[in-house]
């Protein structure tokens, strides 16, 4: 399993996580369709060179479902019962076409669970960069977390 169990998380620890994924233009185009988004600003290039990006920019939810994506393998794989909630979500860059995303994660705060014994919570940063080294989406994310078994 190569997630991490509740105990096993510190305070401020940080994971730079080594999976990167480029976004390409069906990424944008099924997600956009599948969640019935169909913002010009996403899915129609004309409409797109006359904005203040010159192109299509990529669906912001997708960037942060990639950006939290990106940290499973080594957080949560396994070892996660749910994600409670996202606060402060940002975007400061937008996500372009051909864009390649690298994420990290920083423990940013845990706590055992109030209502069950079997698990904590673990408040993540999770930040992700392109491939230009600019900062394209931050959030910061809840994780319900299975304890150790035995504990």
């Amino acid at each position: 399993m190569a997630g991490l169990y509740f105990e096993e998380f510190v305070v401020g620890q940080r994971f730079e996580h080594l999976v990167r994924r480029t976004v390409t233009e069906t990424d944008n185009l099924l997600f956009s369709a599948l969640t019935m988004n169909p913002a010009a600003i996403h899915l129609d290039a004309e409409y797109s060179r006359g904005t203040p990006f010159g192109e299509r920019i990529v669906n912001s939810v997708f960037t942060l479902g990639l950006l939290v994506g990106l940290s499973v393998y080594d957080t949560t794989y396994g070892t996660t019962i749910g994600n409670l909630g996202w606060e402060e979500v940002r975007f400061p860059r937008p996500v372009l076409i051909g864009d390649t995303l690298r994420a990290s994660s920083t423990v940013h705060s845990k706590r055992e669970s109030n209502s069950r014994p079997d698990s904590g919570i673990v408040v993540f940063e999770h930040i992700a960069w392109n491939q230009r080294d600019e900062q394209v989406a931050t959030c910061r994310r809840a994780a319900l977390m299975l304890r150790k078994p035995g504990k």
